[in-house]
């Protein structure tokens, strides 16, 4: 039987077809969007299309079939790659790949493990286009091995594609208005421009912060120095100086968030030592204290703790802008005659911290060559928690004092994988592997922290210190949101996962006796200027857009990296305002005025950063380098 005669630009229309169903198919399966509404479903569906239009459209310039059909197989391959690379990282991080997240090779050796963890057998579907275009090209029959495109059928085909984009464009700014302006929510830009055109949106965004730094000039601080001194605490007497001489010990807890606190599972009590201090009469300990990391996570916790600034939208600040001028604590400490450092038992280049570290005004960084790591030592990022702590403080016996130490715990890291030994506690029972091991793996960083304090005390550097922690970023992501609905006994909301943002975090003044819980709503953004007014440094001049927790100006405000936030009567999350009491949905006018100021600092944070703009900040005087520079002139 003969075959028939295919359509000249078959595999063309194969090949926009096939990728088209696919990408909403993959939006359904491997995506947790909300969809509120038949609108949001049709952009949905449409938003895909404009760039296979255009980017397999590509293939009516060549004059060769052959040319032609090769150019369109390597185009879905690499549109399949990409579209899965987003899958498996969603998994992980529920967030998009991003520019700056795709050149940081030097981090992927380390995130093998936690990478396998989100790997199925049943990811072969992402490639199914891929063998539908080959299948076709092998078994149809094409027409016309000649084929030249003229050039009106090209511009025809072009306008249809540049029309589908306006359509998709302009429904999405009907559903979302001022989508591309106020850009910090990266699943409502997949929503609305689809995957491929957002990573197109993340070139232009990334390459515009590029040249940002290239253009700025200290003018731009003016508008930013105003906000911020219009926004200052004033520190309390009475906590102003209340550790002045100290040593500062400041640990960042690996994933852990404030859910576990003061909480059992199936009876056992997975966070003893932490439950301690929470009624300890030296710690403060903050029960309504949010972290605010982006896509760079623990870095970023890191950035954020230094600097009060938030970290970037589209990438980790430690990768992107290590070469910064930063005011960190770590800077202000030095001026203090501290002696400060970090340790962290991972290679240094991870995250780029060998380099950030200079640019942060660190002294020494203990990394994993600063430790002796003995059979059994060892866990998949590093070291483990105990031996980590036990050398640590080995270390902090040698340095001079007042030092500044900054300790990155391991243990407790996706995907949570402890030595039997190390299983303190039963796993939990949930259909979801990861929060049924991160009841165990949190238990054992609770126990390496009671050793931690122990050995202080042995080492006599207790008493003269004063001891922070505060959890980094979330543990458990919204995509294990069923199995924390089962341990937690209630519905998942968007209310109800920005809650679940919460971290744990204390303030351990040794014989101080004035400790207590805090009710305050607060962030990691408020650190900096808590810990420095506890040690008796004032940071009126600083470029900071965090406050004093303990000051009677400080704001019960959190932002987040997305754009949501946290008041004490309100919570924006998932683009729905919700009263912070009842956790029902309430009148968006009430958030509004918070929105508009979220994003506004967000801006002024990414301006500082993008245009490297403490560059032009005096940071003894508190006047910007311009003014100095006129005052010069005249």
């Amino acid at each position: 039987m003969k075959k028939k005669n295919w359509p000249t630009h078959s595999i063309l229309v194969i090949a926009i077809v096939a990728t088209w169903i696919k990408t909403y198919v993959v939006y359904h399966t491997s995506f947790d969007m909300k969809i509120e509404n038949m609108m949001q479903q049709a952009i949905l569906f449409i938003s895909p299309l404009s760039f296979l239009l255009f980017v397999y459209g590509l293939s009516l310039f060549f004059k060769s079939p052959k040319a032609r059909n090769r150019y369109i197989v390597i185009t879905n391959l690499i549109l399949a790659i990409v579209l899965y690379a987003n899958a498996v990282f969603y998994r992980f991080f529920t967030d998009f790949i991003t520019l700056p997240v795709l050149f940081q090779t030097s981090n992927f050796g380390d995130l093998g493990s936690s990478a396998m963890e989100s790997i199925y057998i049943t990811d072969i579907f992402f490639f199914t286009d891929v063998v539908i275009i080959i299948a076709a090209l092998k078994w149809l029959k094409i027409g016309d091995k000649i084929s030249i495109v003229k050039p009106a059928q090209r511009k025809a085909y072009f306008v249809l594609s540049a029309a589908v984009l306006f359509l998709n464009l302009g429904l999405a700014e009907i559903e979302r208005p001022q989508l591309l302006t106020r850009s910090f929510d990266r699943e409502m830009l997949v929503k609305n421009l689809g995957p491929y055109n957002y990573h197109l949106y993340d070139i232009y965004i990334q390459s515009k912060s590029h040249a940002q730094r290239a253009l700025a000039d200290g003018s731009e601080l003016v508008e930013v120095n105003n906000y911020v001194r219009s926004n200052q605490a004033e520190p309390k007497a009475e906590m102003f100086g209340l550790a002045d001489g100290r040593n500062l010990i400041v640990v960042s807890m690996e994933s852990l968030q404030n859910f576990v606190i003061n909480n059992d599972m199936n009876g056992y009590e997975v966070t003893p030592f932490l439950n301690s201090l929470t009624k300890d009469k030296d710690t403060f300990y903050f029960s309504n204290f949010y972290h605010q990391t982006g896509l760079g996570k623990t870095s970023d916790s890191e950035f954020i703790v230094e600097n009060s600034l938030y970290g970037l939208g589209g990438g980790a600040v430690f990768f992107t802008h290590g070469g910064n001028k930063f005011h960190s604590m770590a800077e202000s400490l030095n001026e203090e005659g501290y002696y400060t450092n970090v340790m962290h038992p991972n290679n240094k280049s991870f995250w780029n911290r060998d380099m950030m570290y200079q640019a942060l005004s660190i002294q020494k960084f203990y990394d994993v060559n600063s430790y002796e790591v003995k059979e059994g030592d060892a866990v998949n990022w590093g070291m483990k928690d105990i031996p980590f702590f036990e050398q640590s403080v080995d270390h902090m016996a040698q340095m001079p004092q007042p030092f500044y130490s900054r300790l990155i715990t391991l243990t407790n890291h996706h995907p949570f994988d402890l030595d039997v030994e190390d299983q303190l506690i039963p796993a939990y029972n949930s259909n979801s592997r990861t929060l049924n091991k991160y009841f165990q793996s949190v238990r054992y960083m609770d126990e390496a922290l009671k050793l931690f304090f122990e050995d202080l005390k042995a080492q006599g550097l207790y008493d003269n210190s004063i001891i922070v922690m505060y959890g980094d970023h979330y543990g458990i992501s919204e995509n294990h949101n069923a199995a924390m609905s089962q341990y937690l006994g209630k519905e998942i909301t968007p209310y109800e996962s920005a809650k679940l943002q919460r971290v744990p975090f204390f303030v351990h003044i040794p014989n101080s006796g004035v400790g207590k819980e805090v009710t305050e709503t607060a962030g990691q953004i408020d650190i900096r200027p808590t810990v420095l007014h506890l040690l008796g440094v004032e940071t009126a001049k600083d470029m900071q857009l965090g406050a004093d927790v303990f000051s009677n100006d400080h704001e019960d405000f959190v932002i987040f990296r997305d754009g949501g936030f946290v008041t004490d009567k309100l919570v924006y999350a998932g683009n729905t305002c919700f009263d912070n009491e009842t956790g029902e949905e309430t009148d968006m006018a009430s958030c509004q005025p918070y929105i508009d100021r979220a994003t506004q600092e967000l801006g002024y944070s990414d301006q500082i950063i993008n245009g490297d703009l403490l560059r032009f900040y005096d940071l003894k005087t508190g006047n910007l380098l311009i003014d100095e520079a006129e005052k010069e002139e005249q």
